[in-house]
């Protein structure tokens, strides 16, 4: 097989899931923003998901997140998403949007509150029972503002804990994906701030637990592809929430603001043995002003331009110029990988998926744009927070 061949076999088998509360209204702390024919059921969210796997063929799964996509019957969701084409993906819980959870929520000093708020995990696991659903993805906003506010090893202690718990209740074929966020809404100190507390706890509660790293939530400067190969390397590695950043948890499209990171992250996953469905890689971003089923389909395509081209990478080449310290050649190896205009292999492999070479133009000829506006006319626009 060449290697060209090698490349578009791969790219074949690429899988990016995309998220329910993307399709929906998004703004900022200031404004949200409503546009034409968004969503204003989980069902229409799960077809606008399916539009964007119709014209990519590398997006077959949705996540939901509970309670933005609470419905009465979860089994007949799923298959909705099935005759459509899809599968239901990972159950993402809320445990920030209630006035309960103000000094936090697994970690609240309140026992009360705590329960409340297992409880609820606990809920999504029998969510992920209906759905089908693999992975249950944790974030929580806990932490404290200033010095003294609580106790921060006891904190981890409520913590592992509600871990625990959760990690009990899971069945064999499921995980828990444990998230980090190094600030915000928590500035003095958050309870999970770092891949480091996020892969101790994991580590702790056994192979059921797995890491996710978000694109946008470190520090700038920081060597994310450094942080991947660190998890794949010690088996902790469970999937990729994707988004860009300029400044801080910016949620734009993936690939937008630093494509040159999202390529160093793909080749070491690839290079780490992650290009596997072990390792889930989803979108986790925000459309506030650019409409949202193109953004998506575009940052699908993002994602399939940089693997492409880490997938160009000369292995051989690339370790014999760093067996024999030639730092520059080494350096060439990646650059001339990176500079690969891709695009046209993407086509082909569209081509020979029998897809349109060109998604975002195939999506705006389907009229699905002009479709939802005139019939999604009346009830309430799903949106961040409903």
């Amino acid at each position: 097989m060449t290697e060209f061949a090698a490349v578009k076999a791969a790219l074949k088998t690429q899988a990016v899931e995309t998220p329910s509360w993307a399709y929906g209204n998004s703004g900022t702390r200031f404004k949200v923003f409503a546009q034409p024919g968004v969503p204003r059921t989980p069902e229409e969210k799960i077809d606008d998901a399916a539009k964007v796997h119709e014209f990519t063929g590398a997006a077959p799964t949705v996540a939901l997140h509970i309670p933005w996509d609470r419905v009465d019957d979860f089994a007949a969701l799923a298959n909705h998403a099935e005759e459509r084409g899809l599968k239901l993906g990972a159950i993402n819980s809320n445990t920030f949007q209630d006035d309960d959870y103000r000094l936090g929520s697994v970690c609240h000093p309140d026992a009360a509150v705590r329960r409340k708020a297992v409880g609820h995990l606990l809920e999504c696991v029998d969510i992920m029972d209906a759905t089908g659903s693999r992975d249950l993805k944790l974030w929580f906003a806990d932490g404290t503002n200033y010095p003294g506010q609580d106790d921060l090893r006891e904190r981890q202690d409520r913590l592992t804990e509600a871990l625990a718990q959760v990690h009990d209740r899971l069945g064999d074929d499921q995980r828990m994906l444990l998230e980090y966020k190094f600030f915000e809404p928590a500035f003095y100190a958050t309870d999970v701030p770092d891949w480091g507390t996020a892969y101790a706890h994991c580590l702790k509660l056994g192979p059921k637990a797995q890491v996710v790293v978000d694109t946008g939530h470190h520090a700038p400067g920081t060597n994310i592809e450094f942080i991947v190969a660190t998890l794949l390397r010690e088996g902790k590695l469970g999937a990729f929430d994707f988004n860009s950043r300029f400044y801080a948890d910016d949620d734009l499209m993936v690939g937008a603001a630093d494509p040159f990171q999202l390529f160093r992250i793909m080749y070491e996953v690839i290079r780490g043995g992650g290009f596997t469905p072990d390792v889930a890689f989803m979108l986790d971003q925000c459309h506030n002003i650019e409409a949202k089923i193109p953004a998506i389909i575009r940052s699908v395509m993002n994602v399939q331009e940089a693997t492409a081209k880490a997938l160009l990478v000369d292995r051989d080449a690339l370790a014999a110029a760093q067996r024999s310290g030639d730092v520059l050649a080494a350096n060439a190896v990646v650059m001339d990988a990176y500079n690969t205009d891709v695009r046209p292999l993407l086509a082909e492999v569209r081509t020979e998926l029998g897809l349109d070479p060109d998604p975002v133009a195939a999506y705006h000829r389907s009229g699905w744009a002009e479709r939802i506006a005139a019939e999604r006319v009346g009830g309430q626009q799903a949106g961040w927070g409903a």
